[in-house]
Order: structure tokens, then C-alpha cells, then sequence
């Protein structure tokens, strides 16, 4: 199955976030090994794109959103707890309870 975004084909899942939100995931995240530097050009990059697109933070959750419900089944795919059958609870020997 193919995926697009804008008309761009997405190849990877990194891919079609950074064409979902319109700039590198690198940007929000930052990389492993960033100097002091390159971590202050990216925090101003990210505020200058924030400040041009207010609604941006407000957009990205609503596409998060529609992915994960759109892929719910796959993310939630888990297995059901066992549970164990209903009946008595064994007697508490021994030490202080409840007051009788």
C-alpha cells in the first residue's frame, strides 16, 4: 500500500512524518550528537516556525490522531487478561484483620 501526503509519496514512516508535518523530525527532536550550537540553531529554527504557524502544534495532534485511529486495531493488538474464575477467596490465617 502506498501512502501519501500533499501528493508526495511517503517511502518510510520517517518519511511521512516529515512530510505530515512539513519539516525534518529531526527538528522537534534534535539528534543523539548535537553540539551546544547546533541545538541552539535548531531551537531558534523550531520557534521562528512556530511563531510563522501558530496552529502547527494543533495540526500535528490532529494528524497523530487520525493515524492512530486509523491503526488502532494494529497498535492496540493485544492479548485479553485471564481472568480467574469467580469463587471463594481462601481464608486469611493468622496475624490482625479486620475487627470481627
Amino acid at each position: 500500500m502506498r501512502t501519501y501526503i500533499g501528493g508526495q509519496e511517503a517511502a518510510s514512516v520517517d518519511e511521512f512524518i516529515e512530510l505530515a508535518l512539513g519539516t525534518p523530525l529531526e527538528l522537534w527532536l534534535g539528534v543523539d550528537v548535537e553540539s551546544e550550537e547546533e541545538r541552539a540553531a535548531r531551537l531558534d529554527a523550531a520557534r521562528d516556525i512556530l511563531a510563522e504557524f501558530p496552529d502547527l502544534p494543533d495540526d500535528v495532534s490532529r494528524v497523530a490522531a487520525q493515524v492512530i485511529e486509523a491503526n488502532a486495531p494494529e497498535l492496540f493488538n493485544i492479548a485479553p487478561l485471564v481472568r480467574r474464575p469467580a469463587g471463594r477467596r481462601p481464608a486469611h490465617k493468622g496475624g490482625k484483620g479486620a475487627a470481627a
